[in-house]
């Protein structure tokens, strides 16, 4: 059943109505003239609607279950995918996809949460909540593009790392932290592209890059609205009212310098043209993999430390 968020509903009916008319376009009944009127409608009202979204209403496009998710992106952008699983340490976590492939000729390595489409696919992905053995899987990955030269490409979209019993006995804290290290180091190109949500130290575990792009209805926060009302209201039903406050749409994190670039998505969002979304997002990625790729391991580090140091704003006081 497709999902149709409220603010979209009624340029959903309009396409339907157009769509009708088309059916009943025949060469005896001529509807050419109303379908091409009501096509420039519901161009403007698109236009008019994802012009001004509010902070909730990119929440909820962030998180549609029809936008493309990383297996989608790879089999869109690249050639030869060959997935590698498992942690070599307890099992393979599918909240984390990640290979071998080819990206414009070049060979790398890409590494992203995965989501499910469905109820069987979300329980299977765990709703793209990866446990510690998914960081661990990742950090095995990215281990190999730094001894292989191999630039990594990874793709954020989770609502953060799963909270539960299992996940933090095994150790949930720590596999993010490995990764937080070893990506610090890694002496190769790191770009990362937030294509829905990018929560929390889940997202940031496979995040320390040295370009962090943006789909432009993307989310990346400390925490999810959800849980910022929950500590600052004691009430999670208030998400939207946090949303508004807590600057997480991609172009507030661009404004903070934290993004370097946000991706354009097509009138109605990535998931109303998956493929004109991975082409976009292909073409920034290549831009700016083809001015990383020159640059030394040494060069890459220095670059990628000094980016995390100059986030943020402070004040220095003066001795008095």
């Amino acid at each position: 059943m497709e999902l149709i968020l409220e603010f979209e509903r009624p340029i959903v009916d309009l396409e339907r109505k157009i769509e009708e008319l088309k059916q009943l376009h025949t060469g005896s009944i001529d509807f050419s003239d109303e379908i091409e009127r009501l096509e420039s409608k519901a161009q403007r009202l698109r236009q008019e609607v994802f012009a001004d979204l509010s902070p909730w209403q990119v929440v909820q496009l962030s998180r549609h279950p029809m936008r493309p998710y990383t297996l989608d992106y790879i089999e869109a952008l690249t050639t030869d995918f060959v997935e590698l699983h498992g942690d070599r340490l307890f099992r393979d976590d599918p909240a984390i996809v990640g290979g071998l492939a080819y990206f414009d000729h070049r060979p790398v390595m890409i590494i992203g949460h995965q989501k499910g489409r469905n109820t069987k696919e979300n329980l299977f992905r765990n709703f793209g909540m990866p446990g510690p053995e998914g960081y661990r899987k990742a950090k095995r990955l990215m281990e190999m593009a730094g001894r292989f030269k191999l630039p990594l490409i990874t793709f954020i979209d989770t609502p953060g790392a799963y909270p539960g019993i299992g996940a933090e006995e095994r150790g949930q804290a720590e596999a993010i932290a490995r990764n937080l290290e070893l990506m610090a180091g890694l002496p190769v190109p790191i770009i990362s592209v937030v294509i829905g949500e990018g929560g929390s130290g889940g997202a940031l575990a496979v995040g320390v890059c040295n370009r962090l792009l943006m789909m432009e209805h993307s989310i990346y926060s400390v925490i999810s609205p959800e849980g910022c009302a929950s500590i600052l209201w004691k009430d999670g039903a208030r998400a939207s009212q946090a949303a508004g406050v807590m600057r997480i749409r991609a172009t507030d994190i661009l404004d903070l310098k934290v993004a370097d670039e946000v991706v354009p998505e097509v009138g109605g969002g990535a998931h109303r043209s998956p493929a004109e979304a991975a082409s976009r997002m292909g073409e920034a990625v290549r831009r700016h993999l083809a001015q990383l790729v020159g640059l030394s391991a040494q060069e890459l580090i220095e670059q990628r430390y000094q980016k995390f140091r100059n986030l943020g704003a402070f004040l220095e006081k003066q001795p008095s």
